[in-house]
C-alpha cells in the first residue's frame, strides 16, 4: 500500500524510533528529496514565488496535519516554507512522519 493510501496512526510512545535502514526505506518512497536529520527528522524546503502562494501551502499542509492528527513543524519565510516532521512522543521517526511527508508531495505535483 502507498504512503498516500496510510492513515497515521496514534503514537503515545511505548514503541522504538525506525532504524537507519527502515528511514532509508521510508525515504526512498518519497517522490522528493526530503533530508533526514540524525535520524531523527525528515526536513524539506519548499519554494514559492510570492508570501500568497507561501501561505496557501502552509494553508494545505495544515489541513493534512489536521486529518492525519500529525503535525509537522512549519518555519514560513516570504518564499519559502522549511517543513520538518519528527515524532515526539518516541525521540525520533515513525512511519507517521512518512506519510504526512508523501501527501505533502502530492501538494507540489497538484
Amino acid at each position: 500500500m502507498e504512503l498516500t493510501e496510510k492513515k497515521c496512526q496514534p503514537c503515545e510512545g511505548g514503541v522504538p524510533p525506525l532504524k537507519k535502514d527502515e528511514i532509508e526505506n521510508y525515504k526512498n518512497t518519497l517522490k522528493t528529496k526530503w533530508q533526514v536529520e540524525d535520524d531523527r527528522k525528515i526536513r524539506k524546503s519548499f519554494e514559492f514565488k510570492d508570501f500568497k502562494k507561501t501561505m496557501d501551502f502552509v494553508n494545505q499542509v495544515a489541513d493534512i496535519a489536521e486529518d492525519e492528527g500529525h503535525h509537522p513543524d512549519i518555519h514560513v519565510h516570504y518564499g519559502m516554507a522549511v517543513t520538518e516532521l519528527t515524532t515526539h512522543a518516541i525521540g525520533g521517526l515513525s512511519e507517521n512522519d512518512f506519510i504526512v511527508a508523501a501527501k505533502i508531495d502530492e501538494l507540489v505535483e497538484q
